[in-house]
């Protein structure tokens, strides 16, 4: 992560709002809740709870990461879709763009992750003391040395796609911890969050939130 914390000042790209939830948009470059500081203090929780002063948090997106976020209007619906979370029965589909000619055109990582204690909040690959993490990928095209494809995590572990791409020899574009040389030559992370389904905290109807990125 850079030294210097300069948050987009766009406004809130509101998805959906209701009596139990609020889904929006994060962008690239935001906190997803605040950091340790006064300096990192702005992030896209505060900035929610201006408008709506009960929002609660239900999970992340990591400060690069662009795209689709849930929070919780009522304590009743935290503990609902944050269970959903827990037991993996949301479904969350992202967008990247990774380096080089991602073969084949599908297939998926299964590689357990730890924090990188010395280096942290790195990730890494451990077969010994790594947390399972399960990722699914598709090739959506190739784009000069580049591929954009759409990644389905089965598991919900800090930097797990980062680091599976990563492990794959095809790290996300403009990843400032896992990508180098000219991969890490991009003004963003070329992350997504480009879908979420879940069920409604009341009544358990199947929702889905789509934003679509800006790269």
């Amino acid at each position: 992560m850079s030294e210097t914390y300069d948050p987009p000042q766009t406004p809130l790209d509101l998805l959906h709002e209701d009596a139990q939830l609020i889904v929006v948009n994060k962008p690239s470059g935001l906190l997803s809740v605040p950091g340790r500081g006064e300096h990192l203090s702005d992030c896209l929780l505060t900035r929610i709870q201006a408008t709506f002063p009960q929002a609660l948090l239900v999970h992340r997106l990591d400060r690069d990461t662009s795209g689709v976020i849930v929070f919780a209007q009522t304590p009743h619906a935290q503990r609902n879709l944050s269970m959903q979370f827990e037991q993996r029965q949301t479904r969350k589909t992202y967008v990247a763009r990774v380096w080089g000619r991602l073969e084949p055109k599908t297939g998926t990582v299964d590689l357990p992750l730890i924090v990188d204690w010395p280096n942290r909040p790195r990730q890494m690959v451990c077969h010994d003391t790594g947390k399972p993490a399960i990722t699914d990928w598709r090739v959506l095209k190739f784009e000069s040395e580049t591929t954009r494809v759409r990644l389905f995590p089965k598991t919900g572990r800090s930097h797990q796609l980062r680091v599976h791409m990563q492990a794959l020899g095809h790290p996300i574009l403009g990843d400032p911890f896992y990508a180098t040389g000219a991969a890490a030559g991009f003004p963003r992370l070329m992350l997504h969050s480009e879908e979420l389904r879940l069920k409604h905290p009341e009544g358990g109807l199947s929702m889905k939130f789509r934003a679509r990125p800006e790269f």
